[in-house]
């Protein structure tokens, strides 16, 4: 078909390469024949990526060539790679295949001029790191309030001029005592050491100030070494330390207790200003009249309260009396009240027991009246007044059947008024 024909004619033929394939020999080829490398050269069209991957061109005179330093390795970079700057770099040299575009894939950068030096530098800063001499736990806090303030640097050197005219200007209160050395040359580093410690041994200091003006690596290497930074640890007293400028950073700042980017900066450090100390200083007081105008209010207060509540004894005694009155008469009603209830309770009980036994005598009168007329009805002596009789026999028995009367037996017959004797003579 024309489809798998049109691919035919694109394929590679034999020892024909594609673009890819040659430019990754190129790379491969590249990377064998040229090993890690220091090249040197100015920095231009630096650029950081959001990645943290640094982009820049590396040229001399003559050329220019691209390189890449990933987010990795820039980030071990204790200084800010700036335009312009000359600088080494450890690189790889290879190929970009995409683009086809020869670099540098660079793995260490130093400022151009340090190499020896700044060898030293870092052997001696992991020297002194593993030894604990920058550990945070062995800083010294500053004082908040110096009274005096050392300051070791050369009498000659430009940085004191600015140390106390910094002071001066910040508090002049301050007493500043000037520890002088040599800070650069050949024996400077023992000097400051021995500086150091005598400002120790005289012990009349709240803090120290180790300051020196801007200079190059050379200028700057006395505060590089080990005996300026055992010198700084081993002082009693806090140390800052003030070196050249804000981007010089030296060995001895690692160890001092707190680092200043410059030597004015140092001053600022050390020593507050006069004028927050006096804003500090009213608002304190402001706040003591406040506490003590609460505390005075609170007391007053406290006062009113027990004097409402401090009685003469007569008037204590008094208005005792007065409520043992009270309560007397209160006691007198509440207990005639008491009584009352039962008085007028056992009145009406009376007057209703009174009226209750009227109703049942009435009753019992009246039933009594009607039992005796019903008694008075079977009385025999009633039947006798009517002029019946009653007979009994010599026994006493009432006679109701002649038929058992004998003739001759003896009567004894009741009538309404007396008895009679009679003697049977006959009997029908």
């Amino acid at each position: 078909m024309p489809t798998e024909t049109t691919r035919d004619s694109e394929a590679p033929r034999a020892g024909v390469l594609s673009v890819s394939a040659l430019l990754r020999s190129v790379r491969d080829t590249l990377e064998r024949r040229f090993p890690l490398a220091w090249v040197s050269g100015e920095i231009s069209n630096f650029t950081r990526a959001a990645s943290g991957h640094c982009y820049f061109t590396l040229k001399d005179d003559a050329a220019q060539v691209d390189c890449v330093m990933f987010q990795g390795r820039a980030a071990l970079l204790d200084w800010a790679p700036r335009e312009g700057m000359r600088v080494e770099v450890r690189a790889l040299v290879t190929l970009y295949e995409p683009r086809g575009r020869f670099q540098l894939r660079v793995e260490a950068m130093r400022q151009a001029g340090l190499g020896p030096l700044y060898e030293r530098f870092l052997k001696l800063k992991q020297t002194l790191e593993r030894e604990g001499l920058f550990d945070p736990d062995r800083k010294r806090a500053l004082p908040a309030h110096p009274r005096r303030v050392g300051v070791v640097t050369s009498l000659a050197a430009a940085a004191l001029r600015d140390v106390l005219t910094t002071l001066a200007r910040r508090n002049p209160s301050v007493t500043v005592v000037v520890y002088p050395a040599p800070v650069q040359g050949v024996g400077a580093a023992e000097r400051i050491a021995g500086m150091l410690a005598r400002a120790n041994e005289r012990a009349e200091c709240d803090v120290l100030l180790l300051v020196r003006g801007g200079g190059s690596i050379e200028d700057l290497w006395q505060f590089n070494e080990a005996a300026v930074a055992y010198a700084i640890r081993a002082s009693a007293i806090p140390i800052v330390v003030g070196v050249g400028h804000e981007t010089d950073v030296t060995i001895a700042d690692f160890a001092a207790d707190r680092r200043a980017a410059t030597p004015t900066a140092a001053a600022e450090v050390a020593v507050p200003h006069r004028g927050d100390l006096l804003a500090r200083l009213a608002e304190l007081a402001r706040r003591a009249g406040r506490e003590t105008r609460r505390r005075i209010e609170t007391t007053a207060q406290s006062v009113d309260g027990l004097a409402r509540r401090l009685v003469h004894p007569a008037e204590r005694l008094a208005a005792a009396g007065a409520l043992v009155a009270q309560l007397g008469a209160r006691l007198a009603n509440a207990t005639a009240r008491r009584l009352d209830v039962p008085r007028y309770t056992l009145r009406a009980l009376h007057q209703g027991l009174a009226a209750a036994a009227a109703r049942r005598q009435a009753l019992a009168t009246a039933q009594l009246a009607e039992l005796h007329g019903r008694l008075s009805m079977l009385d025999p002596r009633a039947v006798l007044a009517r002029g019946y009789s009653i007979s009994r026999n010599g026994a006493g028995e009432v006679l109701r059947d002649a038929s058992r009367i004998a003739e001759g037996e003896r009567l004894h017959t009741t009538l309404a008024r007396g008895t009679i004797e009679s003697e049977v003579k006959a009997k029908r």
